[in-house]
């Protein structure tokens, strides 16, 4: 497996491509009665759940001193297969039994950084090779996307809708507060990239119940092509898990707030089954970019799930000044391979210029708003 360098610079302050052991930790706040209607539920996924590539191990555990708080938590040898099958529709089908027992929900994801075994308990130099080797250097900024397709024809009316609405307040708590959110519109795909200092959660919820929100949501419920009834916690529940589009890497070499910056985002045309491959091509150019003094992108984040690739660049001056940057290939070699992932036209290629300009100008998505709290 290709991972990020041993040492992970300083510059990266979020990432699945290191390589490290996963840990996911999901609290559960069951509803009173149905608790063992639960334990049922559990037991029947286990033996799949075991199935799945990349799963190591997990362990249901309930309160001692509250029955109605339980806790699974699950080990994976690292964060691309755990990710792969959570955003997938087996997953959503296979947790679906599960959802008329709880009451809330909250899901974490750690990279195992160190770990100390038991006296006597030999721990393999495998497992710990596989331990995320340094500390990363985070800004309090937890970033995540949602996307989903509209009906062909409805865009212009979709994107007037997107780009009218009023914002909602952004402190959610003494802890808590919307910082940013980006909307880009490419053909009939939405994406709204979302930043927050403090709890993502308390925060989309908070967002969920904003008035303004909630008459931009029903507003374009016509023209989704997905359809939804956000009155229905479940239809709900599953149009936006099917939504998520999580950061998998984050590299700031700056900040993003300088007035010379502007928000770009690219949607990449991957060939099946080539997400997590270009995803992790892409993370690996860009930590390299970072340490380039030259480099005129401030910060990026991508965004992956399935073979839907975005990349979100705060970049200082035009698109077409820095194809090379803003594309993520650094060199013919790598411009070769991120070729022969996507799918481009008969003849395209990415190792020339007229060919990055050409890339540009067909992946760079439409900017509908992008909006910062007014204390960001």
């Amino acid at each position: 497996m290709t991972t990020l360098s041993e040492k992970v610079s300083e510059k990266v302050s979020q990432s699945a491509f290191d390589g490290s052991r996963l840990r996911v930790i999901l609290l559960l706040d069951i509803h009173d009665g149905a608790q063992q209607r639960f334990l049922e539920a559990y037991e029947h996924l286990r033996s799949r759940v075991a199935s799945v590539p990349g799963h190591i191990s997990d362990q249901l555990c309930q309160s001692i001193e509250n029955p109605s708080q339980w806790l699974i938590t699950s080990e994976w040898e690292s964060a691309p297969p755990f990710l792969a099958w959570v955003n997938s529709e087996a997953h959503v089908e296979m947790v679906q039994p599960l959802h008329s027992c709880v009451r809330d929900t909250r899901s974490l994801r750690f990279s195992i950084l160190r770990e100390t075994p038991g006296i006597g308990v030999h721990t393999p130099e495998s497992s710990r090779s596989r331990l995320q080797s340094t500390p990363r250097i985070g800004d309090g900024v937890v970033r995540h996307a949602l996307t989903f397709t509209v009906k062909p024809g409805s865009e212009s009316k979709v994107a007037e809708i997107l780009s009218g609405y009023r914002s909602p307040a952004a402190r959610v708590d003494d802890t808590t507060s919307l910082r940013r959110t980006s909307l880009f519109l490419h053909g009939n795909r939405v994406v709204r990239a979302v930043e927050v200092q403090g709890d993502l959660i308390a925060a989309l919820r908070h967002v969920a119940q904003q008035p303004e929100v909630r008459a931009v949501e029903e507003a374009i419920n016509p023209y989704l092509e997905q359809d939804r009834d956000l009155a229905d916690p479940d239809s709900a529940r599953v149009f936006f898990t099917r939504a998520a589009l999580p950061a998998v890497h984050r590299v700031a070499s700056g900040t993003a707030e300088a007035a010379d910056v502007e928000r770009h985002a690219l949607l990449y045309p991957v060939k099946p089954g080539c997400g997590m491959a270009v995803a992790r091509l892409l993370a690996l150019q860009e930590e390299q970019g970072a340490h380039d003094p030259e480099n005129p992108i401030v910060g990026s984040t991508i965004f992956q799930r399935d073979d839907i690739v975005v990349r979100m660049v705060d970049l200082r001056g035009p698109v077409e000044h820095a194809p090379v940057p803003v594309v993520g290939v650094t060199g013919k070699r790598t411009a070769a391979v991120l070729t022969r992932l996507l799918d481009l036209p008969e003849g395209h290629t990415l190792t020339d210029h007229r060919g990055l300009l050409s890339f540009l100008a067909h992946a760079d998505m439409s900017p509908l708003t992008d909006r910062r709290a007014t204390d960001s």
